[in-house]
């Protein structure tokens, strides 16, 4: 596995793949092996119509996991083994789309005020403020916070792609007051490491202070890093912003993507009329019976 690890890592490497996608790629064709005990230029569409099927009657994984997983198998086969591939043999599962969790902006007050500590509070307001995902916000740099035009910049995010968002006056003014505190400039990232200042925040780091701000606050709800992401998105669309502007700070390359905000603006849904209450019907004789 070895020797194929390292070809599908130079192949993956050679067409520019994201560092996230190319780590659940290896692990996918890892996890693949495991599960037969073979190396997997040894396996072919049997096992993996049966691995397919283990993924969701076994495991219970999404639609959308699922799919991650084939991808990264039809990329090691194709790409890196140069076989052939049959979309017949092994089809994509149908993606499912589903309302993610949103929070309120009494919740968000509530998720921000339970941080453990100030910088964990500082982390879920940059969230909030952004629109970020987890990774952009770890490898965000001091000099990417922009206070002269009061943007930020996101540098080679989803697709490799950069773009600024805005930069809230609250959130800088706390951003330089959790600096002077830490005294961090010797770090050139703007979330170092507490081991090494070389190296930004672990991602996980930044999944595990919103797991226990939500637990502190006593919310309900299912809540990660990226729900604050949603958050933001819904609250200005609820607040009137064009979806055009909210897919350039998202980064959304298609507007199909961002779409899914108009669902989930509870202001613009409860300001929308029912039809029945454009009827004349009779409160007393719905009543009767």
């Amino acid at each position: 596995m070895t020797h194929l690890r390292k070809m599908m890592l130079e192949e993956l490497q050679r067409r520019n793949y994201a560092e996230n996608t190319i780590r659940h790629y290896l692990r996918a064709v890892e996890d693949f092996a495991r599960r037969f005990r073979f190396s997997p230029d040894r396996l072919g569409p049997r096992h993996i119509r049966e691995y397919q099927a283990e993924l969701f009657q076994k495991r219970k994984l999404s639609a959308n996991s699922v799919r991650q997983h084939l991808a990264a198998l039809r990329f090691f086969y194709i790409k890196t083994l140069r076989r052939a591939w049959s979309l017949s043999d092994t089809p994509y599962p149908k993606k499912t789309r589903s309302l993610p969790t949103i929070l309120s902006r009494e919740e968000v007050a509530q998720l921000l005020h339970a941080a453990r500590t100030p910088c964990e509070r500082i982390l879920l307001m940059t969230l909030y403020a952004t629109g970020v995902r987890r990774s952009e916000l770890t490898h965000l740099k001091i000099n990417d916070i922009d206070s002269q035009r009061m943007v930020v910049h996101i540098r080679g995010g989803k697709g490799r792609k950069d773009r600024d968002v805005m930069l809230s006056p609250k959130l800088l003014t706390a951003l330089r007051t959790h600096w002077r505190f830490y005294h961090r400039k010797s770090s050139t990232w703007l979330f170092p490491s507490n081991y090494r200042k070389d190296r930004p925040i672990d991602t996980k780091t930044v999944w595990y202070a919103c797991q226990k701000a939500a637990q502190r606050a006593g919310l309900q709800k299912r809540v990660h890093p990226h729900t604050l992401r949603h958050c933001f998105a819904t609250h200005l669309y609820e607040a009137g912003t064009d979806l055009r502007a909210i897919q350039i700070l998202l980064g959304h390359e298609d507007l199909k993507d961002t779409l899914i905000y108009v669902h989930l603006a509870i202001q613009r849904l409860n300001a929308t009329a029912s039809p029945l209450d454009s009827l004349s019907i009779n409160d007393e004789a719905i009543g009767e019976k």
